[in-house]
């Protein structure tokens, strides 16, 4: 025999195969559609005691769209249609909404939501759905739906329905899932008959967070008629309170470090011009407006992922050439006259707010965060925002570059000569005039830059500078007027003992006391915590 007859052969019996399998498929498949159309229509006109029954019976079955009709149902976004004779599932919430198909999915188009039937659940209902829906996601592969399905199980812990949760648990390869599992599981063990299993279960919930746990803990000290089991809930409940006065403190801190780097960005940049130079520039707060409206204007022409990097470089450059300006047309004209400096920079700030408001109008701009930069992390229990996490991140870096740059640059040796003692550096060749204007520039920069970094935190304005002038001085003071290390010291100490103050004392009334112990330290020590020694204490 050739082998071409051998290859029709075994092709038409694969054919032959395929079909057999597509017609008996087939017929199965409809048949469960008609099952659960039959189902679904008796749901319409039962009461909520057989519509119990019914998502049961629903539940029973394993029809690929068994998920999405018990969610529909939960939501109240199940419809029975008379003029299909159907029901169906809304995708929206308006008056003409757009439906699919309960059985099939079959999208249906839109439909005036008066013609429509809706199929209703209660409470009691909804917690059945909510029971069926843990247990269709306790088998999913996702990790995702397995966890949601075990938290939704935690908001109604049935000890009755606790077996899936033992099966799984048996089954679990997630460490967190098997965590959250057994956690689920001693849940449900409070409503145990065994007082002995009870205890057991209160001292495995023990410090843990969950709203569910905590609440059913104090349920159960309250209540429970055996003294041991409500001693077990009462120890549980003494760790979990521990350990959230613990979290609470750290939250304290991370934000009080976050508002400590916000206002180091602040005032790093005044360390250069006040500490270094002993100018008192009370425009340094609209240099760093400049910097938050370079990072709006720079977010109008490139994508949000890409421009807050971008903004960076260009708030730096364009602040550093105000300050350029500034420097070179006003206060080189004014040096060893502090009060005429003060004067004349609290001209020019105003004379920026104004143009701001003309060129951009007086309105608040909203500066969007990039995706990477949004949402929240945990570190360990510690729920911390991206954002804040970035900007202390980012502050660090501003200061190691900076510092670096005044200890292994020319410019940096030029400026701290110049600060230690001009005339000698001029001697020396030093091109005191040069180095003052680019010392301006540095500072200057760097407080563009942290107008960058508070458009992530708060909108742009043309007053958004002044709310931060006063704290930037109060850390360049604290810390020791020139001292990197001491603004950076003093930011971080007085963002945290602000956030330390604010529950008992509130925000303004935090910021008084920091101000009067600031003035009273400063009576003490009139150099700041770091202060200069040297020559550069002397001039």
């Amino acid at each position: 025999m050739s082998a071409r007859p051998l290859i029709r052969a075994g092709l038409f019996t694969f054919a032959l195969t395929l079909v057999t399998l597509f017609s008996v498929a087939t017929p199965a498949h409809a048949a469960d559609d008609t099952a659960v159309q039959a189902t679904l229509a008796q749901l319409r006109d039962a009461d909520f005691d057989g519509k119990a029954e019914l998502v049961e019976t629903l539940a029973a079955s394993s029809h690929p769209r068994l998920f999405n009709i018990l969610n529909a149902l939960y939501d109240s976004r199940l419809y029975y249609q008379e003029e299909g004779n159907r029901t169906v599932i809304a995708l929206n919430d308006a008056t003409e909404i757009m439906i699919e198909d309960a059985v099939t999915g079959v999208a249906l188009g839109s439909v005036n939501k008066r013609s429509l039937d809706r199929i209703t659940a209660n409470n009691s209902l909804r917690s059945l759905i909510e029971n069926r829906l843990a247990g269709l996601g306790l088998a999913s592969a996702d990790p995702q739906q397995r966890k949601a399905a075990i938290e939704a199980f935690m908001r109604n812990p049935d000890p009755d329905r606790s077996e899936p949760l033992r099966e799984r648990l048996a089954a679990e390869t997630d460490i967190k899932i098997k965590e959250l599992l057994a956690l689920a599981l001693a849940l449900a063990d409070l409503s145990s008959e065994d007082a002995a299993v009870r205890a057991t279960a209160a001292t495995a919930l023990g410090g843990q967070m969950q709203t569910e746990i905590r609440g059913r803990l104090t349920q159960i000290a309250a209540d429970d008629n055996d003294a041991g089991v409500r001693e077990a809930a009462k120890n549980a409940l003494s760790r979990t309170e521990l350990r959230l006065q613990l979290l609470g403190w750290a939250e304290t801190l991370f934000f009080g470090l976050s508002l400590g780097s916000v206002l180091i960005l602040a005032a790093i940049g005044l360390a250069v011009t006040f500490g270094v130079m002993g100018v008192i520039n009370m425009a340094h707060g609209e240099l760093m407006m400049l910097g938050a409206y370079t990072t709006w204007l720079t977010q109008q022409w490139l994508p949000v992922n890409w421009s807050l990097p971008v903004a960076v470089p260009l708030a730096f450059l364009v602040a550093a050439l105000v300050g350029i300006a500034i420097e070179r047309g006003i206060i080189r004209f004014l040096y060893g006259r502090p009060l005429e400096t003060l004067l004349a920079t609290f001209g020019v700030s105003l004379v920026l707010q104004q143009a701001v408001r003309s060129i951009f109008s007086p309105l608040n701009r909203s500066v969007a965060s990039p995706d990477w930069m949004s949402g929240t992390i945990f570190i360990g229990p510690l729920e911390v925002t991206l954002n804040r996490l970035v900007i202390v991140g980012f502050c660090i870096a501003v200061f190691i570059l900076l510092w670096l740059a005044l200890q292994r640059t020319r410019l940096g040796l030029e400026v701290r000569a110049v600060a230690q003692n001009r005339a000698m550096a001029r001697a020396m060749g030093v091109h005191s005039a040069r180095v003052d204007a680019l010392t301006f520039g540095l500072g200057s920069g760097i407080a563009g830059v942290a107008g960058v970094a508070l458009s992530q935190l708060t909108n742009v304005g043309p007053n958004l500078g002044q709310s931060y002038i006063v704290d930037s001085f109060m850390v360049v003071v604290f810390g020791g007027v020139g001292n990197l290390w001491g603004t950076m010291v003093a930011g971080l100490s007085l963002g945290v003992a602000n956030k330390l103050l604010e529950p008992w004392a509130g925000a303004v009334l935090a910021k008084i006391v920091v101000l009067i112990f600031l003035i009273l330290f400063i009576q003490k020590r009139p150099r700041g915590l770091f202060p200069q020694r040297g020559r550069a204490a002397e001039v």
